[in-house]
């Protein structure tokens, strides 16, 4: 198996491509990456082990550069993470979003249907979407199924459908080996520090307020990256071409008790580690205190989705389930940012990176 990760030094990428390699240290690995803000080269750190690991930086709106690769190293399976992902983002500057998210989709099919017509084995495109594109729900409403109706409202979410349409639509109109999967908000290592539970830990650390849209009612549906990793795998070895697979986590919470579980997880681990009462001297927890009273309250988002609920079921009837509980990935995320927010600091509020190598 030749695989094409695109947009895999970003978060749920990045952990992708950790899994896969462990998974299938023989198995071609490319990793196609043109390092925006939200990406970060040294996430891929230690892959370089392996011999059948390359990482390119470069666009996925490059449609020479996408064939120049399909060709080169034989792919017979892209996976297709690149996107640009962050809903205030895309409120305030929707370009980047129908550039990316839009025409670069466009063009990696253009350059698959290209190359894998003249191809004798079976190819695979998987395209990760979100469960965004089906819009929001109400208390009450049933969840979302692969059946859902499309209703997105942000541009993020519009731009991502639209990427679904043009997907199935080469599908159903050539035949194009696709496969499309809808899933749940991500968390775990390796998130960028925008989103929101990266945002309610390193500004817990550092003794900031931690801001909560409206008044924290919004619901999310929370799926730990490597169980979606896990997914993914399973799509790829068994996924029937032109279907559609939900991802969820089966967890459903508001985000003001999100941010309050999540501080108290700091409050735990800070108050019973000496090392981090050092490291981290502005941290309410570092002297006594909850950092709990850090939340506070700020204006809504515009367009702001009040509830997401994914149906999974048609993912596990292929043989997926969840192996790691939702408390306990939390814990666990809280301490891996805890341990690196060097690293992750580095790299928040910076918006390009400067890289010109590859491996």
């Amino acid at each position: 198996m030749r695989l094409l990760v695109t947009g895999g030094a970003g978060f749920i990428g990045t952990n992708f491509c950790r899994y896969w390699l462990a998974q299938h240290p023989e198995a071609k690995l490319i990793v196609l990456d043109k390092l925006s803000y939200a990406a970060n080269i040294s996430n891929l750190l230690g892959l370089e082990q392996y011999s059948n690991f390359v990482f390119v930086k470069g666009d996925i709106t490059d449609q020479a550069l996408v064939t120049k690769l399909l060709t080169q190293y034989q792919i017979n399976t892209i996976v297709h993470f690149a996107a640009e992902s962050h809903v205030d983002n895309s409120i305030a500057a929707p370009k980047n979003f129908i550039q990316t998210n839009i025409v670069g989709t466009y063009t990696l099919l253009e350059a698959a249907k290209y190359c894998w017509a003249q191809c004798d084995h079976t190819c695979r495109f998987i395209h990760v979407s979100t469960d965004e594109v089906y819009g929001s729900l109400a208390v009450g409403d049933p969840s979302f199924s692969e059946n859902s109706a499309y209703a997105p409202n942000s541009p993020y979410s519009a731009s991502k459908a639209s990427s679904d349409h043009l997907v199935r639509a080469y599908h159903q109109t050539y035949g194009f080996p696709a496969v499309i999967t809808n899933c749940s908000n991500n968390f775990g290592p390796f998130q960028h520090a925008e989103k929101l539970i990266p945002t309610v830990i390193l500004n817990a650390l550092n003794g900031k307020q931690i801001p909560i849209y409206g008044d924290g009612s919004n619901i999310r549906d929370w799926l730990y990256v490597e169980d979606h990793c896990k997914a993914i795998e399973l799509i790829i070895e068994k996924g029937v071409v032109g279907e559609k697979y939900n991802i969820g986590g089966d967890t459903q919470v508001n985000n003001l008790v999100l941010a309050q579980k999540i501080c108290a997880c700091i409050d735990a681990l800070v108050a019973s580690t000496d090392e981090y009462q050092d490291r981290y001297p502005n941290c309410p927890a570092s002297f006594g205190h909850s950092t709990q009273e850090l939340i506070t309250f700020v204006a809504d988002r515009l367009g702001h989705d009040f509830r997401y609920d994914i149906n999974c079921a048609k993912l596990k009837a292929l043989g997926w389930c969840h192996t790691t509980q939702f408390e306990t990935a939390l814990a666990g995320t809280v301490k891996w940012f805890l341990d690196h927010i060097k690293s992750v600091e580095t790299v928040r509020g910076v918006c390009e990176r400067d890289y010109s190598g590859g491996w």
